[in-house]
C-alpha cells in the first residue's frame, strides 16, 4: 500500500509542490507542480493533494507566507483526508519545518529541490518542526492575550491617576504649611486656607456695611450724600 507525502516550498507569490510515495524502497519518485498564492489557487492546491491521495504534508516556515497555505490545507484538505476509509492515524498531518533545518548546500537555489529535501528529511527525522496550535486553541489564546492587555492598560492608567493625585495632595499640603496663618486649625489645606480668608473678609465687609447704616462704597451710593 502506498503512502504519499507532499513537500511544499513556500514563497510570497508562488508554491513549489512535490509529492512522493515513501512506502517503497530506493529513491523517491517525485511529481512536481507549481501553484500561485491567491486564495483560489490555494484551494486548487488542496484539491490536487486530494487527487494525489496525499497522507501528510510538510512545508517550511518562510517568514509569514506559510500561514495562508497552512490555514487553507487545514480547512479544505485535512478534514477530507481524515474522512477517507483507508485513512491511517497520521492521515491529514501538517508539518511546519524550521528553515535552518532544511538548508541545502550553497549554490543556486532550486525550488523543487528544496521541496524534495523537505520530504526526504521528514522521513529521516532530520527536520526541526515547529508546533502550530489548532484553530480553537489559537482563538482562546488570542482572547486571553487581549483580555490581559486590557487589564494591564487599566492597571497602568489607575497607577498614573493615583500617582498624580498623591503628588497633587502633597503639593497642596506643602503650600498650606507655608501660607497657613495663625489661628487656622492645623492640617488645613491651601484651598481651605484661601476659602477661610475669603470668608472672614466677606464677613468683615458685611459687618462694616451693616454698622454704618447702609453706607455704600460705590460712587452714587445710598450713603454718599448728606
Amino acid at each position: 500500500m502506498r503512502y504519499r507525502i507532499a513537500g511544499i516550498d513556500v514563497h510570497k507569490k508562488m508554491l513549489a509542490v512535490v509529492v512522493a510515495d515513501v512506502a517503497g524502497t530506493g529513491e523517491y519518485s517525485f511529481e512536481r507542480r507549481k501553484f500561485g498564492a491567491t486564495p483560489e489557487q490555494l484551494k486548487q492546491l488542496a484539491a490536487w493533494l486530494m487527487e494525489q491521495e496525499v497522507q501528510e504534508a510538510v512545508m517550511e516556515s518562510t517568514a509569514q507566507y506559510w500561514r495562508p497555505v497552512w490555514e487553507t490545507l487545514e480547512r479544505y484538505w485535512q478534514p477530507a483526508c481524515r474522512s477517507r476509509e483507508e485513512a491511517g492515524p497520521e492521515a491529514g498531518n501538517l508539518h511546519l519545518a524550521q528553515a535552518q533545518s532544511n538548508r541545502g548546500q550553497r549554490g543556486r537555489k532550486n525550488d523543487f529541490r528544496d521541496a524534495e529535501r523537505l520530504v526526504k528529511r521528514l522521513m529521516a527525522h532530520e527536520l526541526v518542526l515547529s508546533f502550530v496550535p489548532d484553530p480553537g486553541a489559537t482563538s482562546v489564546k488570542e482572547m486571553a492575550t487581549l483580555s490581559w492587555t486590557r487589564l494591564t492598560m487599566r492597571l497602568r492608567l489607575w497607577s498614573v491617576v493615583a500617582n498624580a493625585h498623591a503628588s497633587q495632595t502633597a503639593t497642596y499640603a506643602r503650600a498650606g504649611a507655608r501660607t497657613q496663618p495663625s489661628g487656622v486649625a492645623a492640617g488645613t489645606g491651601a484651598y481651605q486656607v484661601v476659602q477661610h480668608g475669603f470668608g472672614s473678609v466677606g464677613g468683615e465687609w458685611t459687618a462694616d456695611a451693616g454698622s454704618s447704616g447702609r453706607r455704600g462704597d460705590r460712587p452714587g451710593g445710598a450713603g454718599s450724600s448728606g
